[in-house]
């Protein structure tokens, strides 16, 4: 992640009881590196999961667990923590909160804050499977949600009561993105994004194969900064181990020819393709069906190839295609071949860089070729510039100003 993408922001971390407290520290933690200053409020059975000492450590101020606290000049704790946060979000919230929330209930600090706000209120479910299912509990959630409440998960796994269902506690990395994500302006809200991103694999034989240094991390942080941006994200991914960026539907493919078939499925429900995965130009064409032996008296054995389809050139040439965006990851001559790619590809935009000497690396620096000419955007990390870039992209979209 950039490092400081909540630079400025004051949120209002509102904890209640339940197990899951144990993951608010990494909350806690996530959010202050990315710039946020964090005030923790805390009910009382919060205090029985974790207590106000660790989260004090971790956020670096003092933890509010009463409406009678007089460290407020004006003994208003409820109202000058709501006053003053950019957001609340409580989590883990409980049944009893939801319940609480959704009637207008204020019986503690962290209700009446809750009932006195003028931010935004996010809210971070976290209980038993039945209490989660319970038609009190949906109703709440309904409620809530009818009220302008952002609801994030719960997630369905294992509990720590043992049983397995929906109601567990999403990962502090997904709550993290969700709400670096509400703060992001939503540039492409309405939009339909179709990404795909790392190497692909070309088998020899079952063993062995073709492939490329291609990372996929700039793949990710562009579906990554597409969905911040409000668009409906599906991500088509080479075989590479990066986690799912939040809210985002990802489909796992191997080669090329795998992932142009991905491709021409998802095309037609999409307003935006990005290419960035680095596909192999070329396959075996008579991939062996078992392992192809070293022996002493055999010869290096020959390979023919033929050539995969062209992904970016096919979605481009549609009677009606989406917007295209490309990549040209370069050894050399950027500025010409960059061009020249744009233009035999029949796309609207080439974001070109020198590939080599940038696979795996966490920055990057690009040239963005369009008919109008050339936007070099400075070097950045790479999720810094996946934002850059899907704001430049926004900006060149037909109807953009229709977009708010």
């Amino acid at each position: 992640m950039a490092t400081a993408e909540l630079e400025g922001k004051h949120l209002l971390l509102g904890m209640t009881g339940g197990i899951a407290c144990y993951k608010i520290a990494e909350l806690t933690r996530l959010m202050k590196k990315a710039g946020a200053t964090v005030q923790v409020a805390m009910t009382e059975a919060a205090t029985q999961f974790i207590t106000p000492v660790t989260m004090q450590a971790l956020s670096g101020r003092p933890v509010f667990t009463s409406q009678w606290d007089a460290r407020i000049d004006n003994n208003m704790p409820h109202i000058d923590l709501s006053r003053a946060a950019h957001a609340i979000v409580i989590a883990p919230a409980s049944a009893d909160f939801l319940a609480k929330l959704a009637q207008g209930r204020a019986d503690d600090l962290l209700s009446i804050a809750c009932l006195a706000r003028e931010c935004p209120l996010i809210v971070v479910p976290a209980m038993n499977r039945q209490m989660w299912a319970n038609p009190a509990t949906q109703r709440n959630v309904a409620q809530l949600r009818a009220d302008g409440v952002i609801i994030l998960g719960p997630d369905a796994g294992s509990q720590a009561c043992g049983e397995v269902g929906e109601g567990r506690m999403i990962e502090p990395e997904d709550a993290f993105e969700a709400v670096v994500s509400f703060f992001r302006p939503k540039l492409l809200v309405g939009r339909r994004v179709l990404v795909t991103a790392g190497p692909t694999f070309e088998p020899i034989d079952p063993v062995r194969g073709i492939t490329n240094r291609s990372s996929g991390k700039m793949g990710f942080a562009l579906a990554r900064a597409a969905q911040h941006a409000g668009a409906d994200v599906r991500l088509i991914a080479g075989p590479v181990a990066l986690p799912t960026p939040w809210g985002v539907v990802r489909e796992d493919v191997e080669t090329a020819q795998q992932m142009y078939e991905a491709v021409m499925l998802s095309i037609p429900d999409c307003d935006v393709f990005i290419s960035v995965a680095a596909v192999a130009d070329w396959r075996v064409a008579q991939a062996s069906e078992h392992k192809i032996k070293k022996t002493a008296t055999q010869a290096v054995p020959t390979l023919s190839f033929v050539e995969n389809p062209d992904i970016l050139a096919t979605v481009a040439r549609l009677p009606n295609p989406p917007y295209c965006v490309g990549f040209a990851a370069e050894s050399g001559d950027l500025e010409k071949n960059g061009e020249q790619k744009r233009i035999k590809k029949s796309v609207p935009l080439i974001v070109g860089n020198l590939g080599p000497a940038t696979f795996g690396r966490d920055e990057n620096e690009v040239v963005l070729f369009d008919a109008s000419g050339t936007t070099r955007l400075p070097r950045a990390d790479k999720h810094s510039l996946a934002g850059a870039l899907i704001a430049e992209i926004a900006r060149r979209l037909p109807d953009a100003s229709l977009i708010s």
